[in-house]
């Protein structure tokens, strides 16, 4: 089967080899014989109703020093090309808003998204978890001061963290009587934003477990990020150590409960984060660590990725 599969990500050149997701998937379309299209984000436009992309050709390779080729930059229309990987790391910004409705536009005129352009703007990674709330830890969401501080009274323990970041990024821990609690707020909700509040789960010592789903069944390895001495946050970004390892019957309990859900969306490639028994959150923007898992189980995860989107395409 010929495929045209355009990706939207962040420069190629300047990605980390070893560990960059986008990278793996797109090495998995090439040995499929798919020709691949790179895009960036800025180069999207509406030529009228028509939605296009300033975009190249692009090779890639499984070389260190040579990852990537390029050719000469053309007008595509975006209609025209059968997937697009909707790559474009968070935050969940004016700009990624902006490019999910061109590539709405896209997959009206022809193209699947991957993952569906309406649901990369209707879940947002810390709202969606609270979906299932019999997955989730007690957690509150609010702006107000006062709430928060009235959460953080009843558990003691708590992490508060904005609803937009990534990679650990403005994440607090704040323990029975903290001195910080007040000015912790004051930052998180300085620009009137809502903040999240969880309860502390010990368990993150253990790791903080990123689940990778492939159109609503889990792939049975995950990788656990072990937070680094004297740090709460499990997040590769912050300094965690990632530790492959085998799916529990609780995770794999976790995914069944919120499987469909993705199947329904479109979410064909969804993250989970789970911290003991506990989903924290739903990774749908550009979930992350399949190379680390497949480098330890040879989980194939672009290649399975490749397979499920090909299931959702018409006959060509």
């Amino acid at each position: 089967m010929s495929v045209r599969l355009g990706v939207v990500m962040d420069p190629i050149a300047h990605i980390n080899f070893l560990k960059d997701t986008s990278l793996s998937l797109l090495l998995a379309a090439a040995d499929k014989g798919w020709e691949l299209v790179y895009l960036e984000p800025h180069n999207l436009f509406l030529d009228n109703h028509i939605a296009k992309a300033y975009g190249q050709p692009l090779q890639v390779f499984n070389d260190s020093e040579k990852w990537h080729e390029l050719g000469e930059e053309t007008i595509y229309t975006l209609g025209e090309l059968d997937v697009i990987l909707m790559r474009k790391d968070p935050p969940f910004d004016i700009p990624f808003l902006q490019s999910t409705f061109i590539l709405e536009t896209a997959q009206e005129q022809g193209a699947l998204v991957v993952n569906d352009p309406r649901s990369l703007r209707d879940c947002n990674e810390k709202l969606f978890a609270t979906q299932f709330p019999q997955c989730c830890p007690p957690l509150t969401v609010s702006r107000n001061a006062k709430h928060l501080r009235a959460f953080h009274q009843e558990h003691g323990d708590v992490i508060f963290k904005p609803l937009d970041g990534m990679g650990g990024s403005g994440i607090f821990r704040c323990k029975h009587n903290d001195p910080n609690l007040g000015v912790i707020l004051e930052t998180l909700i300085a620009n009137n934003e809502m903040v999240m509040a969880q309860k502390f789960i010990p368990d993150i010592k253990n790791g903080d477990k990123r689940i990778l789903m492939i159109n609503g069944e889990p792939v049975s390895y995950c990788l656990a990020r072990i937070p680094a001495e004297g740090e709460t946050r499990g997040n590769l970004a912050a300094g965690g150590r990632g530790q492959p390892q085998p799916l529990s019957e609780r995770d794999y309990w976790i995914a069944e409960q919120v499987g469909p859900t993705l199947k329904e969306k479109g979410l064909l490639f969804v993250g989970l984060d789970v911290i003991g028994d506990y989903l924290t959150e739903i990774n749908v923007t550009s979930p992350t660590c399949a190379q680390e898992i497949d480098r330890a189980y040879d989980t194939r995860i672009g290649e399975r990725l490749m397979d499920a989107i090909v299931k959702q395409l018409p006959q060509l």
